[in-house]
């Protein structure tokens, strides 16, 4: 199976987004709000992308967090808001990412990333989680102001990349990122993260995998025939 480049998703993806726990326990009693809140992100941008008027994903995510705050009757004080907002940079990776990173890239497969975060606190993110040197290119939804799963990022980012969309791979724990990488003419790969599923009405990906480590097996044991 010749992969040429795997472009990956970030967060939830690439990182554990469910380190947050503890930090939105403490604000709202609840730790899972923090799922609540980043349903209402998504809901956010693609409410922006759909009406065709992009706001920076900071601002959004701080919305989306007052958002929350109200249907929890809570009023966030300053130190509790800025203990979330500031805990999306510093996410460790699932516990499958780095070794499974090694791997590809030992298998010669060309990364790079792509996320509906700034560009900014992309590169924050990946440095904390010691990931930034593994990829080639950091995409931002930000540099065409659409965010994902509107085609233009995917295809932002292949052009950059110099590869047709079919050999570029994006790799997602998300149905909508899947659907919106094959509309825009990507391959695709899902990984199941817990708490993750495909829409059964939409697109399936050409590759399904558990986790990171199975599909970094899979593309060595094929690269080596």
């Amino acid at each position: 199976m010749a992969v040429p480049i795997l472009l990956f998703d970030v967060n939830e993806t690439l990182l554990d987004m469910s380190a947050l726990d503890p930090t939105f326990a403490r604000a709202f009693g609840d730790a899972r709000v923090r799922q609540q809140w980043f349903l209402t992100l998504q809901a956010l941008w693609m409410t922006a992308t759909v009406i065709d008027t992009y706001q920076p994903f900071d601002r959004l995510a701080r919305a989306a967090l007052d958002m929350v705050g109200t249907q929890q009757q809570r009023t966030l004080d300053t130190p509790s808001r800025d203990a979330i907002l500031d805990g999306l940079t510093t996410l460790p990776p699932h516990a499958d990412v780095p070794g499974a990173i090694d791997v590809l890239r030992a298998s010669g497969i060309r990364l790079a990333a792509l996320t509906n975060g700034t560009a900014k606190n992309a590169t924050k993110q990946l440095r904390y989680a010691r990931l930034l040197d593994k990829f080639e290119a950091i995409f931002s939804a930000d540099q065409v102001k659409r965010y994902k799963p509107a085609p233009e990022p995917y295809r932002f980012a292949v052009r950059r990349l110099g590869v047709k969309p079919r050999m570029a791979y994006l790799v997602a724990a998300h149905a909508w990122d899947i659907a919106g990488a094959h509309a825009a003419g990507l391959s695709t790969v899902f990984v199941r993260r817990p708490g993750k599923a495909l829409n059964p009405s939409g697109p399936a990906p050409d590759i399904e995998v558990e986790n990171l480590s199975e599909l970094a097996r899979n593309i060595a044991v094929r690269r080596r025939r």
